[in-house]
């Protein structure tokens, strides 16, 4: 893609709109409520754990035969 027949047009800037103040330009960016709590559960699965397999050496195994 190439933009060289755009790149040195002048920033539109409109006349029936004021700029947007720059906090709430900030707040467009900042996390929404919808993953509120995500952390929290990732936190809460993180801190499980499977407790290691244990081996019983005197378990029988069985062993296929090889043909």
């Amino acid at each position: 893609m190439n933009y060289d027949d755009i790149i040195d047009l002048p920033h539109h800037v409109s006349k029936s709109h004021k700029p947007m103040p720059m906090l709430n330009r900030a707040a467009q960016f900042a996390p929404f409520a919808a993953l509120s709590g995500y952390s929290e559960a990732i936190d809460e699965c993180s801190a499980y754990k499977e407790p290691e397999p244990t081996i019983d050496p005197d378990f029988p195994i069985d062993v296929p035969p090889s043909f």
